[in-house]
């Protein structure tokens, strides 16, 4: 039986969404894997930086930028063993064009070979970016399987569009 991770990193506080700044208690991202973890009943790990981002959305996107002007490597606040896990199911949302760098220490820190790699982005225009090939270039020894990228406004109304995604990639 194929053992299933849902490992995400999301923010709260001030988003993007539809030309608008507007804040949010929860995450988009962090809706997403949950509908995963609801339609899965998979684990469920959050990937959070040891060091927090601001709530402010102008703020935030400043430090992501530097962050991956610098190529940074945050420090995380835990980890998870993936070792007896088939399946990865990653979430993140597009910071400048690809994953925070916050996931970027995630990846580095695992041996992801032979286990299969779903990406999901959330976004508000720029879709999966650069995220699937930076992906195939940080863990090549995984299958990086098709990619769902779904606007962060939208993410309430996703679990339709997340769920023929995960049949397809065959999890569900």
């Amino acid at each position: 039986m194929t053992k299933v991770l849902t490992a995400y990193f999301s923010r709260a506080g001030e988003n993007y969404f539809n030309g608008n700044i507007e804040a949010v208690e929860k995450g988009n991202t962090e809706v997403c894997a949950e509908t995963i973890q609801k339609l899965t009943g998979c684990d469920l790990f959050r990937i959070e930086t040891v060091n927090g981002y601001s709530d402010q959305y102008k703020a935030c996107t400043e430090e992501a930028k530097k962050e991956k002007e610098n190529h940074a490597r945050p420090a995380l606040k835990d980890d998870k063993d993936i070792a007896d896990y088939d399946t990865i199911i990653l979430c993140y949302p597009n910071w400048w064009g690809t994953m925070p760098m916050g996931v970027f220490t995630f990846l580095e820190s695992h041996d992801f070979a032979g286990k299969n790699v779903l990406p999901l982005c959330t976004h508000e225009g720029s879709r999966l970016g650069m995220s699937t090939t930076d992906l195939r270039k940080k863990i090549p020894d995984a299958k990086i399987r098709c990619g769902l990228a779904v606007q962060g406004s939208n993410v309430y109304e996703a679990e339709e569009t997340i769920e023929e995604w995960l049949k397809e990639e065959g999890v569900l």
